[in-house]
């Protein structure tokens, strides 16, 4: 069972007597971890662009998970990666009446091999979408548009 905690610090003195009364300002955390992390809603939705909004954690969640996959699958087919960076990002699509929906994800994994076969490489992003827990239990597709690098150039 995976446990965490939510407090909300958004009360400005009247609590939710109206919708512009409150911020959307809250704290999660759980037990055991060094760092809380500071959330709010969207700035469309009257929230903190600073804080973390629940679209950006889910789709952080997303590419981390792939990531993790990607890494064991990587290793136990001996390709060495020795960089992965990801710019992901997904579509959240509102109603008429302002209800919204992320309807799809997109992750684009940029990876550096230091040895290993590329192609087995690129398709192994396969098997890490077909695995990773996070992108199963969705409702909307999740796409990658890897590329795999051989030269370090994207190397820090």
């Amino acid at each position: 069972m995976t446990r965490v905690r939510l407090r909300w610090t958004g009360d400005r003195g009247a609590g939710t007597a109206g919708y512009t009364a409150y911020a959307r300002d809250h704290e999660l955390s759980a037990e055991g971890k060094a760092s809380v992390i500071a959330g709010s809603s969207d700035p469309r939705f009257r929230g903190d662009a600073t804080r973390w909004n629940p679209e950006e954690l889910l789709l952080g969640a997303i590419s981390a998970c792939h990531q993790l996959w990607y890494l064991h699958l990587c290793a136990d087919a001996g390709i060495v990666v020795t960089h992965y960076r990801d710019e992901a990002d997904a579509v959240l699509t509102l109603d008429a009446e302002g209800n919204g929906r992320i309807t799809e994800a997109t992750l684009r994994p940029q990876v550096t091999i230091a040895d290993g076969d590329e192609a087995l490489a690129t398709r192994l992003h396969d098997d890490a979408g077909r695995r990773c827990f996070i992108a199963r239990s969705l409702a909307f597709p999740v796409r990658h548009e890897a590329v795999i690098n051989t030269t370090g150039l994207w190397k820090r």
